[in-house]
Order: C-alpha cells, then sequence, then structure tokens
C-alpha cells in the first residue's frame, strides 16, 4: 500500500515522541510529573458547565449544526472581540466557529497555498502550524527567533525570491514555546510587510488573556490583536480558542476573527471536511464569552503564583532562566552537557525522574538547545519537579 508523499513530516512529532517516552517510564514503576503538555488541570466555570448540561436534554440540540446555526456563538465571539480590543467585527462574514485554533491554523493552508507556495513560520513554533504546510504541499521558509532578538523574527531576513513565493505568514504571540510577546509595533511592520508584499497575515493567539502584569483590572487586552495593526481588516486573520483562558480544552471549540475573504476560504475547506460541534458546546462557549470574567483573572493569578514558585526553585539548584512575562510556560536554555540535545535531555529525564518536559527540536531547529515546562500543576508539585531535576543533573 502506498500513501501520499505529503504524509512524510508527519510521521512524528514531539508530543507523540514524549508520548511514548512517558509510556515507557510509567511501564518502569516512575511516579509522573508531566510538563510536557500545555493542556490546562484547571476545569471549566461552573456556569460554562451547566449551559452545556442543560442543552443535553434540548432533543433540538442533537442534530447537524450549520453555519446559520452557530450566529449566537458569533455574536458572542464579535462582541468580545469588541469589548476586548475596540475594533468592531461583523458576525456574519468575519466570525467563524472552528474545532480550536489548531484547526484553523492546520486547515488555512488548504486554501491559501498551492504546492510550492511558501509559508513563512516561527521557528521555533507550534508544530500544527507545519504540519498544515505539509498538508497543503506547501514549502516552509523558518523565521528563527532568538533571544537576542526578543524571540522576534528579523522580516528583512527573509530572501527576496522566497518573499514572492509567499503566500502567508504565521506569528503567535504570546508565543508557544518561548513565552516571548510582541509589541502593537512589530504588528504594524508584519502588516506594513504583508501588504507590501500581498501575503496573508495569519496571527494564533491562544494566550491572549495568560499575561502576567501586574497593575491592570479592565477587560482590555494587555497584549495587542493583529488587528489593531490592520484595523481594516486588509490582509489578517486571528485565532482565538477557549482552551487556555476558559479551560475547554477537551470541549474542542475556538473560532477565526479577520479578513472577510480569508474566512471564507477557510469556511469552504471547513465544510468539506466536518459540521460545526454540538450545540450544547456552543452554548458553553457563549456562556463563557458573555458571562462573567473573574475566573479568568483568578487563573491568571493561579499560573502566575505557579510560574514564580517553578523559576525561584530552577534558580535556587542554579538554573538561571528568565521570568516569562505570558503564557503557561517556562522556555529554559539546557545546562551543559545537555545544550545541544533536548531530545537526550528530556528522554533521559523522564526516564530517570518520572519529569516529563518537551525537547525544543521538537518544536523546530532554533528550539535546539532548550526545554520547555508547562506549567500545568501547583507550585508544590512543580517545586518537586525542580527537585528531581536537580538530583538528574
Amino acid at each position: 500500500m502506498q500513501f501520499a508523499q505529503r504524509i512524510q513530516p508527519l510521521q512524528s512529532n514531539v508530543f507523540a515522541d514524549m508520548d511514548k517516552a512517558k509510556s515507557l517510564a510509567i511501564a518502569a514503576g516512575k511516579d509522573l510529573i508531566d510538563l510536557s503538555l500545555g493542556s490546562s488541570d484547571l476545569p471549566a466555570e461552573p456556569h460554562v458547565v451547566a449551559a452545556i448540561a442543560q442543552s443535553l436534554y434540548d432533543p433540538s440540540t442533537h442534530g447537524y449544526l450549520l453555519f446559520n446555526g452557530t450566529r449566537e456563538f458569533r455574536e458572542a465571539a464579535a462582541r468580545w472581540y469588541a469589548r476586548k480590543f475596540g475594533i468592531e467585527v461583523d458576525p456574519e462574514t468575519e466570525v467563524l466557529p472552528l474545532i480550536g485554533s489548531q484547526e484553523g491554523t492546520a486547515h488555512l493552508p488548504l486554501a491559501l497555498l498551492n504546492p510550492g507556495d511558501f509559508a513563512l513560520l516561527l521557528d521555533p513554533g507550534y508544530p500544527s502550524h507545519a504540519g498544515g504546510v505539509y498538508l497543503a504541499s506547501g514549502q516552509i521558509h523558518p523565521m528563527p527567533l532568538t533571544a537576542e532578538n526578543g524571540f522576534l523574527p528579523v522580516l528583512s531576513d527573509i530572501p527576496a525570491h522566497v518573499v514572492a513565493q509567499s503566500r502567508m505568514m504565521v506569528l503567535s504571540y504570546p508565543h508557544n514555546p518561548t513565552a516571548a510577546i510582541a509589541p502593537l509595533s512589530f504588528f504594524q511592520e508584519a502588516v506594513a510587510f504583508c501588504q507590501q508584499h500581498n501575503i496573508a497575515l495569519v496571527h494564533d493567539f491562544p494566550y491572549v488573556d495568560l499575561v502576567f502584569e501586574e497593575t491592570e483590572n479592565s477587560d482590555k487586552s494587555l497584549v495587542p490583536s493583529i488587528l489593531q495593526a490592520d484595523p481594516d481588516k486588509s490582509v489578517s486573520i486571528e485565532f482565538f480558542t477557549l482552551s487556555k483562558s476558559y479551560h475547554m480544552g477537551g470541549f474542542r471549540i475556538g473560532y477565526a476573527i479577520g479578513n472577510a475573504k480569508l474566512i471564507q476560504a477557510l469556511r469552504q475547506i471547513k465544510a468539506a471536511v466536518d459540521f460545526n460541534q454540538y450545540r450544547g458546546i456552543l452554548n458553553g462557549a457563549i456562556a463563557a464569552l458573555s458571562g462573567p470574567q473573574a475566573g479568568v483573572k483568578v487563573a491568571v493569578d493561579r499560573f502566575r503564583q505557579r510560574r514564580d514558585a517553578f523559576i525561584n526553585a530552577l534558580h535556587r539548584i542554579g538554573w538561571y532562566v528568565p521570568t516569562p512575562k505570558a503564557t503557561m510556560y517556562i522556555w529554559a536554555q539546557l545546562p551543559s552537557p545537555w545544550s545541544q540535545n533536548s531530545v537526550e535531555f528530556c528522554t533521559k529525564l523522564v526516564q530517570q525522574t518520572g519529569v516529563a518536559a518537551s525537547p525544543g527540536a521538537g518544536f523546530g531547529k532554533s528550539g535546539e538547545g532548550y526545554v520547555r515546562f508547562a506549567l500545568v500543576h501547583e507550585p508544590a508539585l512543580l517545586e518537586t519537579a525542580v527537585e528531581r531535576m536537580a538530583k538528574f543533573l
């Protein structure tokens, strides 16, 4: 049996590789502390769960859900966006429900790329960004991110012949895995670049709320949206998810907001692949977006406490890592002798200590020399993980 060449680059990824290593550690009797996957361990808010539960007893929610049936959700998403960023959105033409933001980043290349076209991707970056390009038979031009540049790409370094063949650029700030944030001025530069070269600008924005500023009481975002740099929505589309802010990862609900033509193109791809989610999940998402937001701030405080506990513990063992301003991750430069072998570090770490982390090389060539820890446990367990790592090191 023969398979398409496009699936060859998908044979392994950082999460699948670590799942195998974790399974072997558990089989060997290790007590696992899993810091490898950025899946929030916090529960969805009670009013969100209640909205979903109530839907189960309504037979009208049990059938297929077509686009017109998602209007109430799209209106809630548009209101949420306008409240947060001060930009009006047409829920009919500029909003599209998604099965998480990952669906958007994986499917949009099918609408934008012909075989051989380039996508400009962050390196390191989230694996599904590359996966979608491979499925569309496109080429990837990695934009290296370094600490010296604040983990922002240098757009002027992209070769002219690559720019001429590029059809999309994917950004994502606050950034997974580096936890970097981008200022509005950088987004303005990226918008101008994409306008000049007729490139679609895609912004994956799952960590919009996980920002650790000390003084802020309003519902306004502490990090910019790409559409604040492109208010006319001339070239840009932005992907959101309820997995991080509202702890609904298992419910698989997100949405796209942006340029109407990009929304329509993605809608055409989606229509060929699936229907929408169960209506009850959308009802829960509406409750999350439209209801009280105090739970978001409580969760951010908890992740801040985890960040501080983990960073302080690392510093106590002599592993000095910068304190991130956002996300649920710690991006740590590996000490010698592991400085250029992140996969071996993570494999041996989980085998010998039960602490699972994600190797930086799994996020791209420029991620080598780093490891990503996800802050998905309470401070005491995070400190235990660091104690185990101290013995390993």
